[in-house]
């Protein structure tokens, strides 16, 4: 572990010197949601690995929540933040002008899991069913609302019960008929109880995707509308660093997954698991050389999860497996592209919530795929 971090820190240093030889860096912090997790990946990567400095970016991550971070960067307190589309779209209603530049999500991560095998339940099943969610707030909600409402369903034709953030313990103890998840996550851990019987009488499980559904959007980077007319160069550089380092994790898994264990203090792995990511790391990098197509990269990533299942079983592969999960939301032949359509999708869900008014602000401003468009120039 020593080797592999040194390594990675002797790199980082060698960037920044680079870097910092031809100009100072500029102190710079990204507003994220939640706790460390192996699901911020791009952004350890884009620090440990040089993304943002070469950029000219110091960059330090702050975990906040989603309306503290609209809140700051709405009011010029901090520049950069990553925010569910909803948060945008509701914080402009209230006269906050923010603007998503970067579409970090390309699919809606949440979804519905549903006793039965896979593909053999439909979401009409629900109705008279009691369903768990962490509570009647934020991309859980707005993701169930959603998907209720694409099966001619409401929530009045359930029986919702807030269960907090325990969905696999509630699930398995067979408290609630039904759970609303995160699909790149808790599906996962559903199905590792399965495995070894510790799911009550459940024998399979059927998710249903909001994204396999409807295209809502997700969440992406936000800057300030007074920052995007006055300063677009920074912006656009953040964006590059951002597109960068996201790219670079969707191609080489394993080398994001090493760089994140600086920043996520319970990710777990041994020595021997780090040593055999390394080569993995050093293999794929070979491998992108070859100018592969995005196909090619998708079945490398399996075989590469498929190398370390052989070779340390799959009982600490858990959160690797997460990266890999999240990495098919976050993948698409454009990255950063935001569409118009997916906004008017998240704004009738939030009017069916009764939480937007007809009367709200244009959609049409709430994003740019300027600089987007930016890093293909």
């Amino acid at each position: 572990m020593r080797k592999i971090l040194g390594t990675a820190l002797i790199s980082c240093f060698i960037i920044l010197s680079s870097v910092g030889a031809q100009a100072d860096l500029v102190q710079e912090r990204i507003l994220l949601t939640f706790i460390p997790n192996i699901q911020f990946a791009p952004f350890y990567l884009g620090i440990a690995d040089g993304h943002f400095a070469r950029q000219g970016f110091a960059v330090t991550l702050e975990h906040l929540q989603e309306p503290d971070v609209v809140d700051l960067v709405a009011a010029g307190h901090a520049d950069f933040g990553i925010v569910s589309g909803e948060q945008v779209i509701l914080a402009r209603s209230k006269g906050r002008d923010v603007v998503y530049v970067y579409e970090w999500f390309q699919e809606y991560p949440v979804g519905i899991v549903m006793v039965g095998d896979e593909g053999g339940v439909d979401l009409e099943n629900l109705t008279d069913m009691t369903v768990g969610i962490p509570g009647r707030f934020g991309a859980s909600y707005s993701g169930m609302t959603t998907l209720l409402q694409s099966a001619g369903l409401s929530e009045d034709d359930i029986e919702l019960n807030e269960i907090g953030f325990n969905a696999p313990d509630v699930f398995c103890l067979g408290a609630v008929d039904a759970v609303v998840v995160y699909v790149n996550n808790e599906p996962l851990q559903i199905r590792d109880r399965l495995a070894t019987g510790d799911c009550g009488d459940v024998e399979g499980i059927t998710v249903v995707s909001v994204a396999s559904r409807v295209d809502l959007v997700s969440n992406g980077l936000i800057v300030s509308a007074d920052l995007a007319g006055r300063d677009p160069d920074k912006v656009q550089r953040l964006v590059n660093g951002l597109d960068s380092a996201l790219k670079a994790t969707i191609n080489n898994p394993a080398n994001a997954y090493l760089a994140s264990g600086t920043f996520v203090e319970t990710l777990p792995g041994d020595p021997e698991s780090r040593t055999l990511l390394l080569e993995l790391a050093e293999q794929q990098a070979a491998f992108l050389e070859t100018d592969p197509t995005r196909e090619e990269i998708a079945d490398s990533r399996t075989d590469m999860y498929e190398t370390l299942v052989e070779s340390l079983g799959s009982d600490d592969l858990t959160q690797f497996e997460v990266l890999l999960r999240t990495i098919e939301l976050w993948d698409a032949d454009m990255l950063g592209q935001s569409d118009l359509s997916s906004w008017v999708a998240m704004s009738d869900t939030l009017r069916l919530m009764g939480l937007l008014s007809d009367d709200a602000s244009d959609l049409s401003a709430s994003f740019s795929n300027q600089f987007v468009a930016g890093i293909r120039e």
